[in-house]
């Protein structure tokens, strides 16, 4: 899979942008705040419908400008067309020239995995960072499992709206509650057998970033411990207080461990970005096993990052996606730039806004 045709509108200090990519390795360079991680910002867009700036689609747009529009072609197993358009009062998504009815339809049709600074809040950050990997993870290789997870949180809004009521409706609040058993105890099922397929390409990638400094564990950590149904009717007291829905799926956490410790209380700086960096290559080898081809790897300015030794364990990665004819894009400065990539690859000059592919 590869991003052949990449076009941008309005979209953030890119007021026109087309440009044409061919498989293999893409290096952007450029001094900072010159657009270069607004191209990999763009891409992963059109792949998970977010940002891993972790902002809205206002922040995206060109000041001055209404909207912005980011498509692009996709040739792969199937050769695909996306258009976004997103305005305030207005939003569009269409797949090979077909407004999108539903996400679980249009979810696969380009697939990334991006390596960048906020990867560290896998580690350091809250319960629900890591729960978006893992259901990122499972919409990315279950058809079935991101409409699950969307019936399954409205059930839970619902539920959550009841519960703030100064009158509860008894009767439909058993309804949301039988829908949230049924629904979870499916999304749990999925997660608990997802980690121990995935625990061990992370355990081995890390092993090879940390130069095999300490042993890596990743447990799953259900908010349920037996008889969800059980568990939801036993916290109703404690849910007066909160007026929220305190046990469920939504609530769910992976546990990281050094060495048998928590990664989070106890690991260092380069310990915590060792990791998140291990947990972003495992789901990369983990989408190619599934798909038989490599997702395009977004890499924005990791590399710099790095030590030597942890360099060297990061490039079989990049090496296997060059194999494979997959294709990496990497964001770097002319000073943090690893000679160690070699010159098999094609350099573009991001600049205000604007990209140029270097002669070779």
């Amino acid at each position: 899979m590869h991003l052949a045709h990449l076009r941008l509108r309005d979209f953030r200090n890119y007021a026109r942008l087309d440009a044409d990519f061919s498989p293999g390795f893409h290096v952007l360079l450029g001094d900072n705040a010159q657009g270069k991680t607004n191209i990999l910002e763009a891409i992963y867009l059109m792949a998970t419908l977010r940002s891993f700036r972790g902002v809205g689609g206002a922040q995206m747009i060109r000041h001055g400008a209404k909207g912005y529009f980011v498509g692009g072609n996709v040739v792969g197993q199937g050769d695909h067309e996306i258009k976004m358009y997103w305005a305030l009062r207005e939003r569009k998504l269409a797949l090979d020239g077909q407004p999108v009815k539903k996400l679980a339809d249009y979810f696969g049709a380009l697939r990334t995995v991006i390596f960048c600074t906020e990867d560290l809040q896998l580690v350091k950050g809250t319960a629900r960072s890591r729960r978006r990997f893992i259901d990122l993870l499972l919409a990315q290789t279950q058809p079935g499992y991101l409409p699950l997870l969307q019936r399954y949180m409205h059930a839970v809004r619902n539920r959550n709206a009841l519960l703030k009521q100064r009158t509860v409706d008894e009767a439909a609040l058993e309804s949301f509650s039988a829908e949230m058993v049924k629904l979870g105890n499916d999304l749990i099922r999925a997660r608990r057998e997802l980690v121990p397929k995935f625990s061990p390409l992370a355990r081995l990638a890390y092993r090879r970033i940390s130069n095999d400094a300490e042993e890596l564990r990743i447990e799953y950590l259900p908010s349920v411990k037996n008889d969800f149904a059980v568990e939801l009717a036993a916290s109703r007291a404690r849910e007066k207080s909160f007026r929220a829905t305190l046990v469920g799926p939504h609530r769910d956490d992976l546990q990281l461990l050094q060495n048998e410790k928590s990664a989070a209380q106890f690991g260092s700086e380069g310990q915590k970005r060792t990791l998140a960096i291990a947990l972003k290559m495992a789901q990369a080898e983990f989408l190619t096993g599934i798909h038989g081809s490599p997702p395009i790897l977004l890499i924005d300015d990791v590399m710099g990052e790095l030590d030597l030794k942890r360099r060297s364990g990061f490039l079989p990665l990049l090496e296997s996606a060059r194999k494979t004819r997959g294709q990496v894009f990497m964001t770097c400065t002319e000073e943090n730039w690893p000679s160690e990539l070699g010159r098999d690859l094609q350099r573009w000059t991001v600049q205000a806004g604007s990209i140029q592919r270097e002669k070779v």
